[in-house]
């Protein structure tokens, strides 16, 4: 039964988890583009294709590798504690990472603290999904999900927004990106002291499903998660659409920031550089956002494995017919559409993650559906810098990510099939 946002909202544990949400999306989406304007947009520094992969591939995939064991933590400690400590851990290393930025400290020191800080804010996002069937009734948990996931996407893209926007008072240089990033720490303290309003064990688990000791715990958190998930069809065929929107989106992203840099000229009032990147991102924000709002009503309408199927279509001709041009218009075009599809898919596998899975183990899935989303996008984009000339051109490379679109549509298929006919046999 849907019931709307304002019903929504008048949770009030879901209300005061949604403000967490959105002070510490926030506070990510100013730390990340602040970070990417002192690394990739500032003139004081060079960058290269292999370059820009590198700092993704220690940006995120040594947290995705302990992402999966982090998620038994969610499965044993109070989640309320956790969302609080993490927040202010968090604040603390963004100040760290933004006086390294300030004093034109780079290479793999920046990139070390802006791991644990990202890492962070991935454990914070785990944490808060698998928190959200303590605050909504299990039978409004598609709209909530959607609800929270579409404005805490768009509120992160704000904060990116606000990133571009000090840049452009505080200057480009060092001294301003450093400047810039440490306001993100702001919004991380105001998330952990609304997290902190919640009572003890509100936010679950309800029960522990544990070993006796924490690491024996943590070293199961992969193994408890990759099982649960497997055996839960709609979860299974869900991961196979999402992996294949993300190492689409992965080389799609690289190709972005490249052509931003060195190929796109101004389209009237939009100036290439960090902020056409910025409007780029709004425009993929306003995708978001219209996902948020239509895709309760689609599941409704159709159902979930032909919205998913949709999704997947939609985003492969976008990637083909918008992408090729290579021109900022119709890579703003793209944006907007690859990122409603993209959200489509990823309410509707949280949606199932959150109703088929249970609370004592719902972490840890959360925690496995990070890591492989994560790796899944960094390798993406190590092969694609291998691949790309240093001005983002490459027609090879959009015709991949399109390719990988219609592989997801097959594999989604495929997994749901088997998961009906052992549901009938």
């Amino acid at each position: 039964m849907r019931i709307g946002a304002r019903r929504l909202l008048a949770f009030a544990g879901f209300r005061r988890l949604l403000l967490s949400r959105f002070a510490s999306q926030w506070s990510s989406g100013l730390f990340q583009t602040g970070l990417a304007g002192a690394v990739v947009f500032n003139p004081e520094r060079a960058v290269s294709p292999t370059a820009i992969a590198a700092g993704f591939l220690v940006l995120l995939l040594p947290y995705s590798i302990i992402g999966p064991f982090a998620g038994a933590l969610l499965d044993r400690w109070d989640r309320r504690r956790v969302l609080v400590a993490a927040n202010l851990l968090q604040s603390v290393l963004i100040i760290a990472a933004a006086v390294c930025v300030a004093v034109g400290v780079g290479g793999l020191a920046l990139l070390m603290l802006a791991l644990v800080v990202i890492g962070i804010s991935r454990f914070i996002g785990a944490g808060l999904s698998a928190a959200l069937p303590h605050v909504v009734p299990t039978r409004n948990l598609v709209e909530a999900n959607a609800l929270s996931v579409t404005l805490g996407a768009v509120v992160s893209v704000i904060g990116a927004g606000f990133a571009v926007l000090l840049r452009a008072i505080l200057g480009e240089g060092n001294a301003g990106s450093g400047e810039t990033t440490a306001v993100a720490a702001l919004g991380a303290v105001l998330a952990g002291w609304i997290a902190v309003r919640f009572a003890r064990g509100a936010l679950g688990p309800d029960e522990i499903d544990e070993p006796a000791t924490a690491l024996a715990a943590v070293a199961n958190g992969l193994f408890d998660g990759a099982r649960v998930a497997a055996r839960t069809p709609n979860v299974a065929a869900g991961f196979c659409a999402l992996l294949a929107h993300r190492a689409s989106f992965g080389i799609s992203l690289l190709l972005t920031v490249l052509l931003m840099r060195y190929s796109f000229a101004d389209f009237g009032p939009i100036k290439a550089g960090l902020p056409g990147l910025g409007v780029v991102l709004g425009a993929g924000a306003v995708g978001i956002f219209v996902a948020g709002l239509t895709t309760a009503r689609l599941v409704t309408g159709i159902g979930r494995k032909r919205t998913v199927l949709g999704a997947l279509g939609l985003a492969a001709a976008s990637q083909l017919a918008l992408g090729l041009p290579m021109i900022l218009p119709t890579a703003l075009a793209a944006a907007f559409l690859i990122s409603y599809a993209g959200q489509v898919i990823k309410l509707c596998v949280d949606a199932a993650v959150q109703r088929d899975i249970g609370d004592e183990t719902r972490g840890r899935v959360f925690a496995l559906y990070d890591m492989l989303f994560n790796i899944t996008q960094v390798i993406a984009i190590a092969i694609a810098a291998a691949m790309i000339p240093a001005n983002g051109e490459s027609v090879t490379l959009i015709i991949i990510a399109t390719v990988l679109y219609l592989l997801g549509m097959a594999g989604f298929e495929i997994v749901s099939r088997r998961g009906a006919a052992r549901t009938a046999a």
